[in-house]
């Protein structure tokens, strides 16, 4: 408590904009940081565990897998959605509440470890947003520099994964609002020192981060023509992703007509995955290494048609089953997929603009978040040109449905009309 109250003060005599705040920062970036390495530790033992399953295997324990993770929601807690911490940042004041962090944890490594269609960056997000709650409530924060605090403790989480600390930062702020990206910019200070720091010590635990981590090949630009193709491809990425938001409508219409408990509901999603996987391996997981696999495979269009159809079923079914995981590195997985089509179709179109493109065009159009996936994804395939990948970002974002997917994006006048 002493030192509490001495952290209370600011800092005397001190000439420099650096003050006790910073220190808060870097504190919960240096956290975070531990706690997204642990975790990506534990998520790649446990995978390496369960990846020992496959062929016909992969349908059981992947049904199995659905119903432990349920149980564990229906027994531990529901920890929530994406959807609830956007709706706790903008309307409850920037508290997360950490008392669900291990139903999250053990049920969201669960379905990322067996195979399903979502990634870990959504359950480190919840859990690293909730600590920046913690940490503002033990040293007394409250309006704004709470809610700061939270954004800050969700782009440590973030960034720790994607290895983009400025992308990480644009992104939880992007996140809370479709139409006023910039109404939270007073965080952003604090998400980028928490960023920073969360992403070195990550680096150190889990070897991960350093340059890109999708191998396309060098590109070079020849004229103003690419950037129209950036927004063709943009166009066409768009469309997709119309297709998934109503392809996830539509699975959650049928998953809330099953009135049984949510471990039913997970291990009836589980068995549904596990028979895409069976058939299509490299449907499963949610795509950070399967992306490098699918650019190197030499695959025949009517291959890449299926690949494209069934993952976008595959996430959808993970999203409205009830299983826990992020659907970012799952989009940009569809994204791949869309750009090797059109690739195969129209050779002259160069393909590591197609991809990058759609990667970009296919995710804002989800997520309502321009600048932070054109940043994102420039650090994470090494593609230099940035302006090509923002103008696809805004071909998405403008041409995305006028209800958001992430419905509590929307301001809570228009929600409650």
């Amino acid at each position: 408590m002493r030192y509490i109250n001495l952290l209370d003060q600011p800092v005397k005599f001190n000439p420099f904009v650096f003050s006790r705040a910073f220190l808060l920062w870097t504190l919960l970036g240096l956290v975070g940081g531990i706690v997204a390495g642990v975790y990506w530790i534990i998520l790649e033992h446990l995978t390496h565990i369960l990846h020992f399953f496959n062929g016909w295997q992969v349908i059981p324990v992947m049904a199995l897998s659905g119903l432990l993770a349920g149980l564990i929601i229906y027994f531990i807690g529901d920890p929530g959605e994406i959807h609830l911490i956007v709706n706790n940042i903008k309307f409850n004041k920037g508290k997360l509440d950490p008392k669900n962090n291990p139903s999250m944890i053990l049920s969201s490594l669960l379905c990322v470890a067996s195979g399903g269609s979502l990634g870990p960056e959504a359950p480190l997000v919840q859990v690293t947003g909730s600590m920046g709650t913690w940490f503002g409530k033990i040293f007394r924060l409250k309006g704004e520099e709470l809610r700061s605090m939270s954004i800050a403790g969700m782009a440590s989480g973030f960034t720790a994964l994607f290895g983009a600390p400025l992308g990480g930062s644009l992104f939880s702020l992007e996140i809370l609002t479709h139409k006023h990206a910039l109404e939270y910019y007073k965080a952003i200070i604090p998400a980028l020192v928490s960023s920073c720091f969360s992403y070195i010590v990550f680096a150190a635990i889990a070897h991960l981060g350093f340059g890109p981590i999708w191998e396309l090949h060098s590109y070079n630009i020849e004229g103003i023509f690419d950037f129209g193709y950036a927004i063709l491809l943009g166009l066409c990425a768009t469309v997709i992703g119309w297709v998934f938001i109503y392809c996830t409508k539509t699975c959650k219409f049928f998953f809330e007509k099953i009135t049984l408990p949510i471990y039913v509901k997970t291990a009836i999603g589980g068995l549904c995955l596990g028979i895409i996987a069976y058939f299509l391996p490299i449907t499963r997981y949610f795509g950070h290494h399967e992306i490098n696999q699918l650019l190197t495979l030499d695959s025949p269009l009517y291959y890449l048609g299926i690949i494209l159809i069934f993952k976008i079923l595959a996430i959808a079914i993970t999203v409205t089953s009830g299983w826990r995981g992020g659907f970012i590195i799952p989009l940009f997985f569809v994204g791949t997929t869309l750009a090797l089509i059109i690739h195969k179709m129209f050779p002259f179109i160069d393909l590591s603009l197609a991809v990058v493109s759609c990667m970009a065009a296919i995710n804002v159009c989800v997520t309502r978040t321009p600048m932070s996936t054109t940043i994102l994804l420039t650090t994470l395939t090494g593609f230099s040109f940035f302006i090509p990948i923002l103008f696809a970002s805004l071909t998405g974002y403008f041409l995305a449905p006028r209800i958001p997917f992430i419905h509590s994006q929307m301001d809570k006048k228009h929600e409650n009309h």
